[in-house]
This record gives structure tokens, sequence and C-alpha cells, in this order.
């Protein structure tokens, strides 16, 4: 496909999902606090969605503001977060990325990827998926669903893994605009149809859209 093909193709996608999933969704519960998405966000990394909202829930409870984190000893926190796997370097980035954002930015998240980048522990990916869902700005969130499916897509070989390069393809096919709200529905549509193992392609309501359902 050209990339004219690729964006048309996208944006058909893009419509098809919302009729699935009207609500797009963050599956992170973070209350409409951008702190909370911050380390949400982080934690999320190598574990589920549920777990992390579950851990915060507990975390959130006995710490109450990003203040109040800056302040616990790392300890305490890797007892609330152990579950969330890499515990002992999500703990420390919990605790300093709450310290800067207090210090150095009086408790208000950074609306610009080169802010967000220096807060430890925060990647483009979680960097987006704070500028999209607290600033309405962000870019494609190159997470497992959103590489593995856009893939499947056409849009570039299945064999490419990298986020960067997948975040860079898909926010020139894709109206930034619909970004955010396109990879929240992905997810879901990764979890519910297109699985990382036996995809439903024979019942998949976009197969028609998709390259890879051509070849099953």
């Amino acid at each position: 496909m050209t990339k004219s093909q690729k964006k048309a193709r996208m944006a058909c996608i893009v419509e098809k999902l919302k009729e699935l999933y009207p609500e797009a969704l963050c599956a992170l519960e973070w209350e409409g606090e951008p702190w909370k998405l911050l380390i949400m966000g982080r934690l999320s990394a190598q574990c589920t969605d549920a777990r992390v909202n579950l851990v915060c829930r507990e975390l959130f409870a006995a710490y109450p503001s990003p203040e109040a984190l800056a302040e616990a000893e790392v300890t305490e926190i890797e007892h609330y977060i152990r579950s969330c796997g890499l515990y002992h370097v999500k703990a420390q980035n919990t605790k300093d990325a709450c310290a800067m954002l207090v210090n150095d930015f009086g408790g208000v998240l950074p609306d610009t990827m080169e802010d967000l980048l220096k807060i430890p522990g925060v990647g483009r990916k979680v960097a987006n998926l704070l500028l999209g869902d607290v600033y309405h700005k962000g870019g494609t969130v190159a997470d497992t669903h959103c590489i593995r499916i856009c893939g499947r897509f056409g849009m570039y070989p299945e064999s490419l893994k990298d986020p960067v390069k997948v975040e860079r393809i898909m926010d020139e096919l894709i109206e930034p605009e619909e970004r955010s709200d396109f990879c929240h529905r992905v997810v879901q549509f990764g979890r519910d149809v297109c699985t990382a193992r036996s995809p439903k392609c024979r019942t998949c309501p976009l197969s028609e859209l998709c390259e890879h359902a051509k070849k099953v």
C-alpha cells in the first residue's frame, strides 16, 4: 500500500473502532488527577492495567499526594507495588518522579514531550499517554497492543517491534485529534478480538481492513 492508501485505511479503522467502542476510556483509573496517571503509567510497564489499578488504590490511599510520595521511604513504596514487578526500580522512579513534579514543576504535570522525558521512569510511551489523556495533544501510544495490531493491519511489517519507529509511522497515518482515543480503543480491541495468540480473524469486524486476516 502507498502512504495515502494506508491513511485512508486507518481513517476507516478509526471510525470502525468508534462504532465498536463508543467510549474511549483509559484502562488506568487515574480519577482525573494527572500525577496519578504519571505514576500508574510507569507502574504499568510489564504489568497489567488491572493489577496497577488494584495496587494504586492502596498506594494512593496511603500517599494521597505527590508530596507524600516524594517524602516516602523507597522501601515503603516497594511494599505497596511489589506485585507490579520490577518494584525496586519502579519504587525509586515513583519517589523521584514525584519529587521532580513538586520541586521542578510546581506540582503541575508538564505539557511538553521534552519536559515529560526529564521525569524519572517516563519514556515516550508514557509521555504520549499523559499528553493525550491530560492535555489532548499526544502522539501514538505504541504499547504492545498498538504495535501488534497496526502491524497486522498492514501499516508496517509485523516483525517490526520498535515502539519509537511505530509511533513515528502511526503519527503520520492518524489525525492528531484521533490518536489518543484510537490507542485506548485498540487496547480494548486487542483484548477482545485481536489477541496476541489466536486472534479471532474469522469473526473480526475489521477483517476486511486487515492484511493479516487475508492470510488466514
